[in-house]
């Protein structure tokens, strides 16, 4: 089993537990369920899902799994499904079954149920104590092969979901202090341009986006940084920027960069256009969270609300990018 480019090769359970971490981005807590879609040997879609809390009422967990199965037959053609998921079994085992016989029941196979506790994978779904023992194969994700060689790929695997946020987390003291006076300013040289007409504000912002994407990997000082974020309000010019971003490490890195320096009301664009980035990227988990962090400072931001349905429903960047064209160029729907 291959990943995406043939990076890695899967070639046991114990690989692909240790590749699972890299295929998302961070290592899953327990409590987690992964599902992972493959089509004829290549692994095309991963998604992680916390598990309802030991003890929860049976409909919640009848729940997700009605939410993952049509997000999993998005991913058509089909070959088969592996179910992964985290923590004690008398948490894990009886979800994995529930989400198992959901997804059998809408026609997609499911190849394996795994369970991960520790430094132990169980298979579920194999009854040959010679190759699936009931007490689980030990496996090292430091010491593993995969790992090495998903390190060689670039891919990496952050410890947890907190040290995902931190990418984009705000700055904090000095540098908190030095967002808001050079945002101060920018404002009050924004209201200077916008004197000379609506055009002039375009032009100005179409010139800036494009000098900053020409060279992802310059910082931008306080001062060009919070004039980038204060012309992102303008819908033109952050569309601009999404048709201009490149799906890059360096640009998924710059918007980042950008999201953690804007000022608390200047967020929702830039954190939008990260979460953008990071999902052409193929980082769904960044992308989730960007796009949460852009409704957390703006619940009504239209782009970052239509971006997190999209990620929630498993549809690939290029359908959201068809559907959202004509709203994305819409002044009234930012």
């Amino acid at each position: 089993m291959s990943l995406p480019e043939n990076r890695l090769t899967v070639r046991s359970e114990a690989d692909l537990v240790a590749a699972l971490p890299y295929l998302l981005g961070f290592r899953p807590d327990d409590g987690s369920v992964v599902v992972m879609v493959n089509r004829n040997g290549r692994i095309v879609f991963t998604a992680r899902a916390d598990l309802p809390a030991p003890g929860a009422p049976v409909h919640q967990l009848l729940d997700l799994a009605a939410h993952l199965v049509p997000v999993v037959r998005r991913q058509q053609p089909i070959t088969d499904v592996i179910l992964t998921g985290y923590g004690n079994p008398d948490h894990v085992d009886a979800a994995l079954r529930t989400i198992g016989e959901a997804v059998t029941a809408s026609g997609v196979t499911v190849r394996e149920m795994l369970r991960v506790t520790g430094t132990r994978v169980v298979n579920l779904t194999c009854e040959k104590p010679a190759c699936c023992p009931p007490q689980g194969m030990p496996f090292d994700p430091t010491a593993s092969l995969v790992a090495v060689q998903a390190t060689a790929a670039g891919l990496v695997a952050l410890p947890d979901r907190a040290a995902v946020a931190a990418r984009f987390a705000p700055v904090a003291g000095a540098a908190r202090d030095a967002v808001q006076r050079a945002t101060d300013d920018a404002l009050a040289w924004l209201e200077a341009v916008t004197a000379a007409g609506t055009n002039a504000v375009d032009a100005v912002g179409a010139q800036t986006v494009r000098d900053a994407l020409r060279q992802p990997d310059k910082r931008l000082s306080d001062g060009e940084a919070a004039w980038l974020t204060v012309l992102l309000t303008r819908t033109s010019v952050r569309d601009l920027a999404v048709d201009l971003t490149e799906p890059t490490d360096q640009h998924v890195t710059f918007w980042a960069e950008v999201t953690r320096r804007a000022h608390d009301t200047l967020v929702p664009a830039p954190a939008t256009l990260l979460a953008l980035t990071a999902w052409r990227c193929g980082d769904g988990v960044l992308a989730t969270m960007a796009a949460e962090h852009a409704l957390q400072a703006d619940p009504r931001y239209h782009l970052a609300h239509l971006l997190r349905q999209a990620l929630h429903a498993g549809l690939p960047p290029s359908t959201f990018e068809q559907a959202t064209g004509s709203t994305r160029t819409n002044p009234t729907t930012p």
